[in-house]
């Protein structure tokens, strides 16, 4: 479910055992992160994007309070750091459903 799996995606990092769906987030372990790591986007940049891409994975996400607080600090954290958030999330079982909206939403965010 793309709304769910998309706050999950920014709720889970660093090992939040936050259990708001059943669904997944970001990648596989095989999967590029580096729209994700490398991205120059800002807050309003990526909230804006998703927006545009999914409103109602948008809705979704702004209405979680620890969605926005870590892609907050995701986006405020260094390269180095991201990357291992990003891959401690690559690596959750089953985290390539929602991989494309994802993709998306960052590789369009510079475009807001």
């Amino acid at each position: 479910m793309t709304t769910l799996t998309l706050t999950r995606f920014f709720a889970g990092a660093c090992g939040l055992a936050l259990s708001l769906t059943a669904g997944a987030g970001l990648a596989s372990a095989d999967r590029d992160l580096s729209p994700f790591v490398n991205t120059t986007c800002n807050f309003d940049q990526v909230e804006s994007a998703l927006n545009a891409a999914d409103p109602q994975a948008a809705a979704t996400f702004n209405s979680s309070p620890e969605s926005v607080s870590f892609l907050r600090q995701f986006l405020a954290s260094p390269p180095g750091q991201r990357q291992r958030m990003a891959q401690m999330l690559a690596s959750q079982p089953g985290n390539d459903q929602q991989f494309g909206l994802v993709l998306r939403v960052f590789s369009t965010c510079n475009n807001y």
